[in-house]
């Protein structure tokens, strides 16, 4: 009778998982404790670790939040995970894991002890309405963004400890540090790396030194530091590794089945002189009543599968990062550089979007396919200015066969550029900064990079290739993962509005702030005393693109349905839409077996990696250039330069250079000729007693001060206003 009963199988347990834990939270809708949970579960003594173990990961997460007697539920607790980002000012802002959140606003004595780059549980203690943040303070650290700290080293203490500090300036703290190895040479001045440990006091913690990256005036080691300030991968495991080396160097003839073969039409790509990866050819045909455009994109998911090694790093990842000297790509050479770049003479697969267009170069439809080109021409921008744009003979000789093509190709372009202007897409005429070195790999000039209609060619391309595949997607009926940029700040295009009708009453608010709105004002004011004013407040109303499944169109562009699809040898988003296409071109093809769908929710997920990815890769350029910037300046202290007033705060003004590429402040306090007052509604410094004013867009002549490459900040002191200032009272 006992053997019976001992035999009997015990009844059944509901499954534990963290889906489970989350409903009961849900329901109950209160805080609960863990004999509680158990309790309403109807589980057995023998699972109380595994529910520990659960609450805990939940915890981890930031689903659930710790109190005193229990956990609750994060959202009923009006508590957000995100990342925190923290400003030069030393606030910094929650941005959500849920991209339909607002970003919360923290204050610096609610940061606590987590860092910039940190995953954080922030407690929302204010709600605000309309444009402006919630607030919050942060009540618990998940997960340091960083493990790893480059810091630079100052001194070595008597005990032989090692004084450093983080090179990031928005971790504002020291560092007293061990050597993981006492083999390790330090030299004050050098760039280490360092594992933080313990906080001492506010201002100081403990660490160690595991490795030593070199001297900070190098440019490599200052590449160095920015990589590991951003969390940029720069080794490819062993798996991603072994699975690229063991793909072919051509494709197979296995490869090509299934596939047109357009091996015989003259594509060409046209890219800068220095690059090595080329994912985008094109080919331009007249057509009776139009043209025909080709655009073939390296067709990388043929040989990366969804889940494989390869994949998984490249997720990570996210894109491929482009620093001054050197390039952490998404993928390993033996694919960004060899098997998937469509190099000239060689055959390379594809994926097609051929859009036919009428005379006018409105698209009438599109078809897309896998095929298979050889690229008849590696062309750069300079040579497309040259054979094209200048007309020289030689340049266009050089070109050879491809020339007609070529040119063929630039008149659709601008029939295309046309049609974009027409339907509102704004093109902001900023100068991007191009970085000349020497032999010596050191720093000769910083100066604004040359672009011409050349690079607007491609462009204008790939645009319409993006629109294409993102149209037939939505019309397909399968999901995309969509290229998005949210309306412009409204309010701050009123300020813009209204301070342009201060001294210009033709200009009228707008009922609504569309993109032909704007770029009706961007034309308006091209050429004036005005347009330095313009285009640098509009680009601060612009919010920043992201990817998302769920389609709310691209602001910039004015385009309804728009996603990445020509790049998918260094973005990884462009991977996923061509996964989607090839799914949704199996629908229609009896012979082709069908192909998995990820669902909103894997997508969602998806994107919010990648739009993280790309807001590393922007803060990693923007640091290096910073940083180069800084160190190109050092020997240049006591110079006199002119300049433009490039932003206003109530603390002074930023002066951008005219003879290079750099950008530093003048502070209120090294002015001592007046008491000025910041006027944020006009953008304007106005001294009290003399009348004169800062405005955006005045030209200045400054002195350098101070080069610090710790806070990475230029400082100038006013020598001379070298254009008019207007007096306060002609604007009242």
């Amino acid at each position: 009778m006992a053997n019976r009963k001992r035999n009997q199988p015990r009844p059944s347990t509901p499954p534990l998982s963290p889906t489970a834990l989350l409903k009961l939270f849900k329901e109950v809708k209160r805080p609960l404790s863990r004999a509680e949970v158990i309790r309403h579960l109807k589980l057995k003594k023998r699972d109380k670790s595994v529910v520990k173990d659960l609450l805990g990961s939940l915890v981890e997460q930031g689903k659930l939040i710790r109190i005193r007697r229990g956990y609750g539920l994060a959202e009923a607790m009006r508590c957000v995970t995100g990342r925190l980002e923290i400003q030069r000012g030393g606030f910094g802002f929650v941005v959500p894991e849920d991209s339909r959140r607002k970003d919360i606003f923290i204050s610096q004595r609610d940061i606590g002890e987590a860092w910039h780059g940190d995953k954080v549980v922030a407690a929302i203690v204010r709600e605000n309405k309309g444009q402006r943040n919630n607030e919050g303070r942060i009540v618990r650290i998940l997960e340091r963004g960083r493990k790893t700290l480059p810091v630079k080293i100052f001194k070595q203490m008597r005990d032989g400890d090692w004084l450093c500090r983080p090179t990031d300036p928005k971790l504002a703290f020291g560092i007293i540090a061990t050597l993981a190895d006492e083999s390790l040479k330090l030299t004050p001045g050098d760039i280490a790396l360092c594992e933080p440990g313990d906080k001492i006091d506010p201002t100081m913690w403990e660490g160690q030194i595991t490795g030593i990256l070199g001297p900070e005036e190098d440019i490599t080691v200052q590449e160095a530091l920015v990589k590991s300030n951003h969390n940029i991968r720069t080794r490819f495991p062993s798996g991603s590794l072994s699975q690229a080396e063991a793909l072919p160097e051509e494709p197979s003839e296995k490869d090509l089945r299934g596939r047109r073969d357009l091996t015989a039409k003259p594509f060409v790509t046209i890219d800068g002189s220095t690059a090595r990866d080329f994912d985008d050819a094109i080919l331009v045909e007249q057509r009776n009543n139009g043209y025909r455009l080709w655009v073939a994109i390296a067709d990388v998911s043929h040989y990366v599968p969804e889940g494989s090694p390869l994949d998984r790093e490249a997720l990570e990842r996210g894109n491929s990062y482009y620093f001054p000297r050197s390039v952490e790509p998404m993928f390993p050479e033996r694919l960004s550089n060899g098997l998937c770049s469509l190099n000239p003479d060689v055959n390379r697969l594809v994926m097609v979007a051929r859009m036919d267009t009428g005379e006018d170069g409105v698209t009438r439809s599109a078809e897309f396919f896998p095929a298979v080109i050889r690229s008849h021409a590696r062309l750069t921008y300079g040579q497309v200015k040259k054979a094209i744009l200048d007309k020289e003979p030689e340049a266009r000789e050089a070109m050879g066969e491809v020339l007609p093509m070529v040119e063929l190709a630039e008149k659709l372009a601008r029939k295309i550029n046309l049609l974009r202007q027409r339907r509102g897409s704004l093109d902001f005429d900023l100068p991007e900064a191009e970085i000349l070195f020497d032999d010596n790999s050191e720093v000769v000039d910083i100066r604004p990079k040359q672009r011409h209609f050349g690079h607007q060619l491609i462009e204008e391309f790939m645009i319409a290739a993006n629109e294409a595949v993102a149209r037939f997607l939505t019309e397909s009926g399968l999901p995309c993962l969509f290229r998005i940029h949210p309306p412009a700040d409204e309010e701050k295009l009123k300020n813009l509005f209204r301070l342009l009708a201060q001294t210009d009453k033709s200009i009228l608010m707008p009922k609504e702030m569309e993109p032909k709105v704007i770029q009706r004002l961007i034309a308006s004011q091209a050429g004036t005393d005005k347009e330095y004013i313009v285009n640098r407040m509009l680009l601060r109303s612009m919010k920043q693109a992201k990817y998302s499944p769920i389609n709310e169109g691209h602001f910039g562009l004015a385009s309804e349905e728009y996603c990445h699809f020509t790049s998918p040898i260094r973005r990884y988003a462009d991977l996923v839409v061509h996964r989607l296409l090839k799914a949704a071109l199996a629908i229609g093809d009896k012979d082709a077996p069908p192909r998995p769908v990820p669902g909103l929710k894997k997508l969602t997920n998806v994107a919010g990696q990648l739009s993280g990815r790309e807001r590393a890769a922007m803060d990693a350029e923007r640091e290096i250039h910073k940083r180069v910037m800084v160190l190109f300046m050092r020997d240049k202290v006591g110079g006199t330069f002119g300049g433009v007033i490039s932003h206003i705060t109530d603390y002074g003004f930023y002066v951008e250079l005219r003879e290079v590429m750099a950008e530093g402040m003048v502070r209120l306090s090294t002015m001592d000729d007046d008491y000025y007052t910041y006027w944020p509604h006009r953008e304007m410094l106005v001294g009290e007693r003399t009348g004169q004013s800062f405005k955006l867009g005045q030209a200045v002549e400054v002195v350098l001060e101070e080069v610090s490459l710790e806070r990475l900040e230029l400082n100038f002191s006013l020598k001379s206003v070298t254009a008019a200032a207007m007096d306060y009272k002609d604007l009242i």
